[in-house]
């Protein structure tokens, strides 16, 4: 499949893109409205109910519209995102604006740039990349706790 995408046409590798993009933040909001739905039936309601999750709950249908198409230009938390909006129950009439602009934003750098970046990854090999991750993440680690001791 990566081959058909790479040789594919712009438009259309863009249009599968969006189209892969939309189905999996889609999927997840619903998962996450079903989250809600079926803990709203169990023991657990008065967490929905409580005051911290109905100001939550305010907060991401009011504001959370920017969080949804921003998450697409981050690695690691769109996933996340997308089922906190379906969670608080944001309203469709704003999630599905916000989670198309994050869409096409994804769809446009995946469909060019972002690919290359995979491409070069799958040329390097994952262990190279895992050897870096590995390095940034333990580098990160040692930073916060020096400036936490020096801070």
């Amino acid at each position: 499949m990566m081959d058909w995408l790479r040789e594919a046409p712009f438009g259309w590798a863009y249009l599968f893109l969006f189209c892969g993009a939309m189905l999996r933040a889609n999927t997840t909001y619903w998962i996450g409205r079903g989250i809600a739905a079926g803990v709203s039936h169990s023991r657990f309601e008065h967490v929905l109910e409580g005051p911290i999750y109905q100001r939550a709950r305010r907060f991401m249908a009011r504001w959370g519209i920017l969080a949804v198409p921003l998450s697409f230009l981050t690695i690691g938390i769109q996933t996340a995102v997308n089922a906190s909006a379906g969670i608080s129950r944001m309203p469709l009439v704003r999630y599905l604006p916000a989670v198309v602009a994050g869409c096409l934003l994804w769809a446009l750098i995946y469909a060019t740039v972002g690919m290359a970046v995979v491409y070069a990854a799958l040329a390097v090999g994952w262990q190279w990349i895992a050897l870096a991750a590995v390095l940034l993440v333990a580098g990160t680690l040692l930073w916060i706790r020096h400036r936490r001791r020096n801070g």
